[in-house]
């Protein structure tokens, strides 16, 4: 028996509802095991990690087996469509095994141009934040409705999130800290909330460096769906991680960027 067809953004849905029930048995876990995939520092991964990818590689292999995959926990698929799905299966594992609700399972699609369309879900609030060429809209316990991005145009009425303080490189720290140096409010711990945060209009600007890939296409195509701006610190492309600046829409870019570009 053939599988129903279902449209990219039905698929996206059914891999984070996929994600969600791997993850959840896992999540304030006081004995939930973790490993460290570095031997300077710290980069945990964890049980439900691999099993989100595994149920999210597993409907893609059902629904659509000619794509490409992307995944942080078990590398890439090459298809044959030109298509490729990305996936972080727990953006913010820190914060996941820390307890805090900021984590995400992050899922985009894309193509030879970057990412076209993006899922940022967070699984305990039941939260789910979607972009697409058609829009951005938002689901959780209050209901459904589109989203959009806000029109703060100055930096010193402006709201910046980051995940760490440290941001990344000694040079990624002072670029980052003369941006926040100008706005009203700097918030830190966000990991991939930021992001799902500034599509939802309620901040402004997320500043980080010394991302991959799959930290950063689902982000982007939300955002972009929802009015903001993605770039790196020099106004390029920035799908394929690194440095990112993500803003609500081209005058506070235009703002941060004339600072980030110099670092």
């Amino acid at each position: 028996m053939q599988p129903t067809a279902l449209n990219d953004i039905e698929i996206a849905e059914e891999m984070a509802d996929a994600a969600r029930a791997a993850i959840l048995p896992f999540f304030r876990q006081t004995n939930l095991e973790t490993a460290n995939k570095l031997t300077d520092g710290f980069d945990p991964v964890t049980v439900a990690d691999r099993a989100a990818e595994k149920a999210m590689r597993e409907v893609l292999a059902l629904r659509r087996p000619e794509d490409g995959i992307l995944g942080e926990e078990f590398g890439e698929l090459i298809g044959s469509s030109g298509r490729t799905w990305v996936l972080d299966p727990i953006d913010g594992t820190r914060g996941f095994i820390s307890g805090t609700p900021t984590w995400g399972v992050l899922i985009a699609l894309s193509d030879q141009d970057g990412p076209f369309m993006g899922v940022i879900d967070q699984p305990y609030i039941g939260e789910r934040f979607v972009g697409s060429p058609s829009g951005a809209h938002f689901s959780g316990p209050l209901g459904t409705r589109s989203i959009k991005t806000r029109d703060t145009n100055t930096l010193d009425q402006a709201t910046l999130f980051t995940t760490f303080p440290e941001v990344g490189t000694l040079e990624d720290r002072k670029g980052f800290q003369s941006v926040s140096e100008q706005v009203q409010l700097t918030r830190y711990g966000m990991d991939c909330y930021a992001y799902a945060l500034l599509a939802a209009g309620q901040a402004d600007l997320v500043i980080e460096a010394g991302l991959n890939s799959y930290d950063i296409q689902a982000p982007i195509a939300v955002i972009q769906a929802a009015g903001g701006i993605v770039t790196d610190w020099q106004g390029g492309p920035a799908h394929d991680g690194g440095r990112a600046l993500a803003a609500a829409n081209a005058d506070i870019h235009a703002a941060a960027l004339e600072i980030l570009r110099h670092f």
